[in-house]
């Protein structure tokens, strides 16, 4: 039973640690319906995966990429704001996949763990995969750190001084498809936007530099994993939503806790 609590807290820390400076681009580049985007297509690379016999966990992290370059290509051609293009990639994609699902004549699929996770689930192999993408990811934050912070302060700007801008983004992106595609098994499809954003909310209302904001994410993220996962331990509540609800908690003391300008 140790072991089974050990390994879930251990890849629920992992994602946590890489969701809280990924959420603090998402939060001020304004991007949430993005991160809801990517985990409807998700959702989609569930379907694909059952459909058509694939592995599971390269569905789910090759349609949110492929979905992610996609807006990259159709941003570059221009013609609608980009919230517009969001919306028709979010609800295509979450409409394909339950079109997909429907098709699935005596396959069982566990739809509570897919849309709100299933954190004590987590194998060993899995976590391997978890930590290791956790590690390229946040490796790519650590190298394009400076770089994401020109583009978000001002892209033109930054252009001028020799910034790749659309590589930047598209690395910002990519590296948030595959977050989202390992954090899909602690938090589940509904709620994977919420690690992102809560604790990165939270985060600002403490911090004074963005570094210090990115610490405060990932240190807040990691305690709600903790909190999520004892108060779902030991009430038999969801270990998704407790962790969110944790979150949510932090949030708002926070909030409370922050001194007026």
């Amino acid at each position: 039973m140790f072991e089974l609590l050990a390994t879930a807290v251990a890849g629920g820390l992992a994602v946590a640690l890489v969701a809280g400076p990924l959420g603090c681009f998402v939060v001020w580049r304004r991007m949430a319906y993005f991160g809801d985007t990517l985990a409807h297509s998700a959702l989609l690379g569930v379907a694909l995966s059952v459909f058509f016999s694939l592995n599971l966990s390269l569905t789910t992290a090759l349609v949110p990429l492929t979905i992610a370059l996609l807006l990259v290509w159709l941003e570059q051609r221009g013609g609608l704001p980009l919230d517009t293009l969001l919306g028709i990639l979010s609800h295509s994609a979450l409409a394909a996949g339950l079109v997909l699902v429907a098709q699935l004549e005596g396959v069982r699929i566990d739809l509570m763990a897919l849309l709100f996770g299933d954190l004590l689930a987590i194998t060993s192999g899995e976590l391997g995969v978890i930590v290791g993408v956790a590690a390229v990811i946040l490796g790519l934050l650590l190298w394009l750190w400076r770089p994401l912070i020109n583009i978000t302060l001002n892209p033109e700007l930054a252009a001028v001084e020799g910034t790749p801008v659309m590589a930047v983004r598209t690395a910002l992106m990519v590296a948030t498809a595959l977050l989202i595609a390992i954090a899909m098994k602690i938090v589940g499809v509904m709620l994977i936007t919420a690690l992102l954003i809560i604790p990165a909310a939270a985060a600002r209302r403490l911090s004074h530099t963005p570094e210090q904001m990115a610490v405060w994410a990932s240190a807040l993220a990691c305690c709600s994993v903790l909190g999520g996962t004892a108060l779902a331990w030991h009430a038999d509540t969801p270990v998704g939503p407790s962790v969110v609800v944790v979150a949510s908690a932090l949030f708002v003391l926070a909030t409370a806790l922050r001194r007026p300008q």
